[in-house]
């Protein structure tokens, strides 16, 4: 069994000495494809959308955020892409990202959502992978302890969790 937390460390640093991923250089997923991304924005890299397996993801400008959460006991650190860094890499600057989940439970967020210091597409929870079974792979983590005003129904209820899918529309 691999030790995830040195293999997301390592790739953290991978992407923080290469300055991370660039829309040009966004190739095909090599791994299982955790997300895709449809819709209306200028980079893609397969079949008109653009696909990440947990490699690229983890690429992308990797950030921690210590919060609780309403659906966990306690503080947790998650690992992700921060939100806006994905937008940018993809040209994405408006609209409206339509999230979708495994189960197709699906939510909307404005674009205007994504700003630095905002929410992120976590990954890795305390430095592990998340399954499916624990809201994996792929959950919106707003940084709820540190700023009240993530602290209502509105951003809880687009802290959609097994994301899998996004579509950007305008």
């Amino acid at each position: 069994m691999r030790n995830w937390g040195v293999v997301m460390r390592a790739l953290a640093f991978v992407g923080l000495l290469t300055g991370g991923v660039r829309a040009e250089d966004l190739g095909p997923p090599k791994d299982e494809v955790i997300l895709e991304v449809t819709g209306k924005f200028a980079k893609m890299n397969l079949d008109g959308n653009a696909q990440f397996d947990l490699e690229m993801l983890s690429l992308i400008e990797p950030t921690e955020i210590k919060t609780s959460t309403i659906w966990t006991d306690g503080v947790h650190s998650f690992t992700g892409v921060p939100l806006n860094s994905l937008l940018d890499l993809l040209g994405v600057t408006e609209g409206t990202l339509k999230m979708t989940a495994i189960n197709d439970y699906m939510v909307e967020m404005p674009v205007s959502d994504a700003v630095e210091g905002g929410p992120i597409l976590a990954y890795a929870m305390d430095g592990k992978p998340m399954s499916v079974r624990d809201k994996g792979p792929l959950w919106v983590i707003y940084p709820f302890d540190s700023d009240k005003t993530y602290q209502s129904e509105t951003y809880y209820s687009r802290a959609i969790w097994q994301l899998n899918r996004i579509e950007v529309s305008n």
